[in-house]
């Protein structure tokens, strides 16, 4: 597939090109958590916002009101296709069948409708809002990130001649393929596309999952966006986000029921998934908190992500623990989400799949060449690990502009929950630059989940 990107823009009616093209435009674990939802809260009210932490860039000075709202009014109205419905009920996930209920798909095709937003500015920034049903606002999060990133990348194209364009995607290419060629060959590599939420543009999107499909071959392992794994039969990844947590937490009436929430979450997931899709999201309220309180039976759970700590840190971390509970960490899988680029990826497969550094630090390995040396390898592995590669992945286009102006760099942007049935939500996460919620009760939830392990990091898209 190629796609002249330069002549698509400069020749764009943007009024008749939406951006959110169809409701499975969206990260797969949206879907498993809407699933999650309809079982077990389906009067739950919830509402999100979102957040721009790149509060530096004024971004309704830069995005165009009126077509914002037309995006998000285009977006109500659509709803889920029947082929897209039957993918999802016939498609195999994670070597299952059958993980979406009859029930719901049902629900999906005659009942499920997006709910309300406000939509207005202050100070220089969008203030968008969602309120309603649980079952109503959770897809909004994806829809408004991609919405707002690519009026922005919209934006900035117009300011720009066909030629200049040209020279901008030339680089953005160039840039891909280095990236990838670093990758390519590497024995035992994961890696996935994790970057709808704050990608450049659909269209960008679409040809870098087609490239890494081709380039790295079965390396790739699939896409977070369950649409581009629907149309181009790739393995859709997800399982779930920090919003199951921070719910169930908001909804405890007890500092017991509170602290003893994260663990119910999973025994809910766990049931509704009939024990697949296990992979634990431990840093809503901190990683070390979660694993030494946790019961034991958390350590038979698949996996673990990591999205907030130092990921060198948070693998060593599990490990150990997993050492600890009696569990053998090679049958395990450890996966890294949070700000990857292909220096870091290179570096935590080193790290985490058996590569002798020799006191060289992770990150001298630069290519696949540095793989195939056989004296650099142990025995085993430590555990396996996996790649989530988001922004930097399908929105790195830093220093490609032609006129050398900024507009093309991504944005840590987020659209995060406010509140359950009027109780506010809290993340404290792993990183105290990334924690969320009212003042007052992110000192309550500190006093009660600790602090240990948290640091300070810099943001990172």
């Amino acid at each position: 597939m190629i796609i002249n990107l330069a002549r698509r823009a400069h020749n764009h009616n943007w009024e008749l090109d939406p951006i959110t093209r169809s409701l499975l435009d969206t990260d797969f674990y949206k879907l498993l958590m809407l699933q999650f939802i309809w079982k077990w809260f389906p009067n739950t009210r919830a509402s999100f916002s979102l957040i721009n932490r790149s509060s530096q860039v004024r971004l309704a000075e830069i995005i165009n009101m009126h077509e914002l709202r037309e995006q998000l009014e285009h977006t109500r109205k659509l709803r889920f296709h029947k082929s897209e419905l039957i993918w999802l009920a016939g498609n195999t996930f994670y070597g299952q069948r059958s993980i979406f209920e009859p029930a719901f798909l049902d629900w999906l095709e005659h009942s499920f409708r997006l709910s309300d937003y406000e939509l207005s500015q202050r100070d220089g920034q969008i203030v968008l809002n969602f309120e309603g049903r649980w079952t109503e606002t959770t897809l909004w999060e994806i829809y408004a990130l991609t919405q707002v990133s690519e009026l922005k990348t919209r934006a900035s194209l117009k300011n720009l001649s066909e030629f200049e364009l040209d020279i901008l995607y030339a680089r953005a290419k160039t840039r891909l393929w280095e990236k990838m060629a670093r990758l390519r060959g590497v024995p035992r590599l994961s890696v996935s596309d994790f970057g709808t939420r704050r990608r450049h543009s659909f269209l960008w999107q679409e040809y870098v999952v087609k490239a890494m499909s081709d380039v790295l071959g079965e390396s790739f392992k699939g896409t977070s966006n369950t649409y581009l794994a629907y149309k181009h039969d790739l393995e859709a990844i997800g399982t779930n986000a920090h919003e199951l947590p921070m719910a169930l937490a908001a909804l405890a009436n007890s500092e017991e029921e509170l602290r003893a929430s994260q663990y119910r979450l999973l025994d809910l997931w766990q049931q509704t998934y009939q024990g697949e899709l296990l992979v634990l999201l431990p840093d809503t309220y901190g990683t070390t908190q979660f694993l030494e309180h946790a019961p034991d039976w958390v350590a038979d759970w698949t996996g673990q992500r990591a999205d907030s700590k130092d990921p060198f840190l948070a693998g060593d971390e599990y490990i150990a623990w997993l050492e600890k509970r009696g569990r053998d960490p090679r049958k395990k899988l450890f996966i890294a989400s949070d700000a990857l680029d292909v220096d870091s990826i290179l570096a935590l497969h080193a790290y985490f799949s058996g590569v002798i550094l020799n006191g060289h630090a992770p990150n001298s390995f630069r290519s696949a060449s540095d793989f195939l040396d056989e004296t650099k390898w142990k025995p085993d592995r430590r555990i396996r690990f996996s790649a989530g590669w988001g922004t930097l992945l399908t929105n790195d286009f830093r220093d490609c502009n032609p006129r050398h102006h900024d507009g093309f760099d991504p944005l840590s942007l987020v659209c995060k929950m406010n509140d359950v049935d009027g109780r506010p939500t809290v993340k404290l996460s792993d990183n105290f630059e990334k924690s969320l919620g009212p003042p007052e009760e992110l000192e309550r939830y500190r006093r009660v989940f600790g602090t240990d392990g948290v640091a300070r990091m810099p943001l990172i898209a």
